[in-house]
């Protein structure tokens, strides 16, 4: 065969564009969309249908379930999904990346919509150079489809042609005819290729046209689909790899769901592959199974002349080029019916066992041995549903005091990470502190949404004021957070430094650290007492720690400044120990601002 390496490479490249289309594509339609489509998969996943179509309706306007199933386990890292919520929008965003296949069959191969693709992009350029931001998205968005049909018209042309080769051909036919072996070595294939691509969708692309070439009959492009299914999954787990727990759980769930999948329909492939031919040849183009044996009565010579670009004049030509034509179609049509109808199967079969899912994901993942697992959520309120105006404010205000204790828990680990020798120690707590601040930043976007939410509605001037305390309460709150991650990366520039305190100054760090903690403690306290009780002589006990933490701020610059003059330590030392005083004290400050919006006006 004359198949040389820069045919190969060709190959490579139309693959490469094809993907890259798509990620131009998907990724225009995120900048176009993505708030709207984070809001939506945080709102509509109240329950499990409504968590499914949310996942088919977000997979087919972005068109890559992988990034759907990446957002969602982030979303589970930052606790606003929960693991029941996110295997749902899951099992949705399996269905919602069929689309793509659909896209392809019927453009891809029925219209050759490459012949567009140049003046899409010629559209495409001032839109690209817009100033406008929509208006340039929705250009990346229009350059990416017109890239991936490209893609498609060069990977449909620079395939090697096997029909003209059989004896290349006879190699993979051998492995086609082995029953079930084929069927579970052909999604085996599927599979590796869709982990090496890291597309589904590029694989589907891929299986269609071997398919649609008559290199493999159609039972077996379906196997391929099913590995496909299976080897997307990849990316979610990737994603998860440096997530927590409960991300880690969703990644998991997405495979098992997918597994189990496909496991049941092996057991039914024939009877579901015939249901899938029956239905393509008597409401669509033709029976997709006959492409192969079609093919396969052919001699290279006639095969050449009914798929070249050239139209043949000979009658009998034409008649067996148009009879080509359609089989093609109806096998494209047939695997994307197939990827479709496993997909809504399979969800109809698994969506009752949601919360076995979850029961199956927390027994295999468990939490390390001595690390404790938070698992971080809105717990009194969900995001975008509202309750009563009273009632919501009610959620909310057990929400802002829930968020007062995890950040005081995140204070705790920057009092261990003082102390602690141990480099891995060290990171792992370190790395943990980053994790809360990333999730404190989260926490204050969905409770200030939510109550921007309540105060649309209709309420009391008194409760637009309370709402106004609150979003000022959970402004300061995220503002503590700031400040203990401050802290932890000043204790890490004194680590990095190879500075060694005396234990003078640890004393004295300590005790401005129970300064602090006492804040917190009373601020704390504050955020879950009932809103009627709440008196002015509450600020009181908060105003005289911070005058204390204020003098005694005041007492350590002056005594670091006689230290370092004495050569107690030197002056980098002495560097890095007031900014940890300083840090400490500015933590100090946004507690009181916290206390004063709590007890100044009530919430």
């Amino acid at each position: 065969m004359d198949y040389s390496f820069l045919d190969f490479l060709t190959l490579v490249g139309a693959l490469g564009m094809f993907l890259y289309g798509m990620k131009i594509m998907s990724e225009g339609l995120q900048k176009v969309a993505g708030d709207k489509m984070r809001s939506i998969l945080s709102v509509m996943t109240s329950n499990r249908v409504a968590g499914v179509l949310t996942g088919v309706l977000i997979t087919a306007l972005i068109q890559s379930s992988s990034a759907t199933t990446v957002m969602v386990v982030s979303f589970v890292n930052a606790g606003l999904l929960n693991l029941a919520q996110a295997i749902s929008v899951i099992m949705g965003a399996n269905v919602g990346t069929t689309v793509t296949a659909w896209i392809i069959s019927i453009f891809g191969f029925k219209v050759d919509i490459s012949i567009f693709a140049l003046p899409i992009i010629g559209i495409c350029i001032p839109l690209i150079f817009s100033s406008n931001n929509t208006r340039k998205s929705w250009g990346e968005f229009l350059m990416g489809f017109a890239l991936l049909f490209l893609g498609l018209a060069y990977l449909k042309n620079s395939v090697p042609d096997l029909q003209g080769n059989p004896e290349v051909l006879s190699f993979i036919q051998n492995y086609t005819s082995m029953g079930y072996g084929s069927i579970l070595l052909f999604l085996l294939i599927g599979g590796i290729l869709t982990v090496i691509v890291q597309s589904s969708s590029a694989t589907v692309a891929i299986t269609l046209i071997m398919c649609t070439k008559g290199w493999i009959p159609f039972e077996m492009a379906a196997a391929m689909v099913l590995g496909e299914n299976i080897g997307t999954t990849i990316t979610a787990n990737i994603a998860a790899i440096k997530a927590n727990i409960q991300a880690r759980r969703a990644a998991f769930a997405h495979f098992m769901f997918n597994i189990l999948g496909v496991c049941w329909i092996l057991i039914a492939f024939y009877p579901f592959i015939n249901m899938i031919s029956w239905i393509v040849t008597n409401y669509g183009p033709g029976n997709p199974g006959e492409y192969a044996s079609f093919i396969s009565t052919l001699d290279p010579q006639t095969i050449e002349a009914i798929t070249s670009e050239k139209k043949p004049t000979d009658p009998d030509l034409i008649a067996l080029q148009n009879k080509a034509a359609s089989l093609q179609v109806s096998v494209s049509y047939g695997l994307s019916l197939f990827h479709t109808l496993f997909n809504i199967c399979n969800i109809f079969i698994m969506i009752w066992f949601v919360k076995l899912y979850e029961k199956v994901c927390s027994f295999v993942i468990k939490p390390k041995k001595g690390v404790e697992e938070e698992e971080f959520q809105l717990k009194f309120i969900s995001a975008g549903m509202l309750s009563t105006s009273e009632l919501s404010l009610l959620q909310a205000r057990e929400e802002i005091a829930l968020y007062g204790k995890r950040v005081h828990r995140m204070f705790g680990m920057v009092k261990e990470l003082y102390y602690e020798k141990d480099t891995d120690k060290f990171l792992k707590i370190f790395g943990r502190i980053e994790k809360y601040e990333q999730i404190s930043d989260r926490m204050e976007i969905e409770i200030a949404n939510y109550l921007t939410k309540v105060l649309e509605g209709r309420l009391s001037s008194q409760g637009k004021d309370n709402i106004r305390i609150m979003l000022r309460v959970i402004t300061e709150i995220e503002s503590v957070a700031d400040s203990c991650n401050n802290l932890a990366k000043a204790i890490k520039r004194r680590n990095d430094g190879k500075s060694v305190f005396l234990e003078s100054q640890n004393h004295n760090i300590d005790h401005m650290f129970s300064l602090d903690n006492k804040a917190i403690e009373h601020m704390n306290l504050l955020l879950e007492k009932p809103e009627q009780d709440i008196v002015n002589d509450d600020m009181d006990p908060s105003i005289n720690i911070e005058n204390e933490i204020n003098n005694y701020r005041n007492q350590l610059k002056n005594d670091n400044l006689e230290s370092i003059d004495t050569k107690k330590y030197s002056y980098s030392d002495g560097v890095y120990y007031m900014d940890i005083v300083s840090e400490c004290e500015k933590l100090g400050d946004y507690v009181i601002n916290v206390v004063q919006a709590v007890v100044g006006k009530k919430i």
